[in-house]
């Protein structure tokens, strides 16, 4: 969707809940952010975990509803230009506490761990400190606020590997939720597809009956049982969302920002998190009319 288009939506949808011009409206002094809670609260920090390839940057995108690639910045502030950056890719060289921003929306700070299978003990403990670290930060806005775990569906990564098990069992994330992403989800549509065909069902039918199968077939399957059994996973996910056809046209991270925002029990986060969250202004309407967003003071302006 268009920035401007949907900063327009925005304006429009705040008239009709303000009954005051959206452009022209000034909030009273009560509901505006001081500036010492802007600072507090300038931006939403997010760890995502996934080995290469598991469509963590397309997610990313998404959510910050663009199609250029981040500008990376290191731990002291500063960018980091393309050329280090690949020739660190070709070395195998990766560090967490890079920052990827997109300019679409910069409120939302990345972290990227390349998956705890790519680095084995080693990438476990760089996670491990991280989070560790980062939960710890006095100040909010440097703290870790959510992690997304992304498993890829297209191929026998989508099992539970050793490393998947191990960050689930020994890894504290404290009051950090977890949430499981299951990317490439449509994957696993081709397969419920070629079942559907050999019980008999026409091709059409077939074609149309397999995504809800496949959710079906899934919410009732082995990974999620193991995902959410304490006997299994000592420390198991907030929730977890499944995500198909992210590199299609028109597609959105819909049910991803929605869970994200249940999961958050600091209101004034989960404010923070609506608002800067650009792509669903149907998750700021619901929040709104709950109450829970009492101000647009909090939604910036860098559309």
């Amino acid at each position: 969707m268009d920035p401007s288009n949907l900063r327009q939506k925005f304006d429009r949808f705040r008239t009709l809940i303000t009954g005051r011009g959206g452009a022209s409206y000034t909030p009273p002094p009560s509901s505006v952010a001081r500036p010492e809670l802007q600072e507090k609260f300038a931006r939403f920090r997010i760890l995502i975990i996934g080995r290469a390839n598991a469509g963590k940057t397309t997610i990313l995108q998404r959510v910050c509803n663009t199609k250029k690639n981040p500008v990376i910045y290191n731990s002291a502030g500063e960018k980091i230009e393309s050329s280090i950056l690949k020739a660190s890719r070709e070395r195998g060289e990766h560090d967490i506490e890079n920052e990827m921003v997109f300019q679409s929306n910069p409120g939302f700070v990345f972290h990227d761990s390349r998956g705890l299978e790519a680095g084995g003990d080693s990438e476990f403990e760089k996670v491990k400190a991280f989070i560790a670290d980062r939960s710890k930060r006095t100040t909010v806005k440097d703290r870790l606020h959510v992690i997304w775990y992304c498993i890829p569906m297209d191929e026998a990564s989508g099992s539970f590997t050793e490393g998947k098990v191990k960050f689930f069992s020994h890894c504290d994330t404290g009051s950090i939720p977890v949430i499981v992403v299951f990317t490439k989800f449509d994957a696993l549509y081709d397969v419920e597809f070629a079942q559907l065909k050999r019980n008999g069902i026409s091709r059409e039918d077939a074609r149309e009956l397999a995504p809800k199968r496949t959710e079906e077939s899934f919410t009732n399957g082995p990974q999620l049982k193991f995902l959410y059994n304490p006997d299994d996973i000592g420390r198991p996910p907030k929730c977890h969302v499944c995500l198909p056809n992210m590199d299609q046209d028109g597609a959105h991270c819909g049910p991803l920002i929605g869970r994200t925002a249940e999961t958050l029990d600091d209101k004034a986060l989960q404010q923070l998190f609506i608002s800067t969250q650009q792509t669903n202004l149907k998750l700021c309407m619901k929040y709104a009319v709950k109450g829970q967003l009492p101000s647009f003071s909090f939604i910036r302006d860098e559309y």
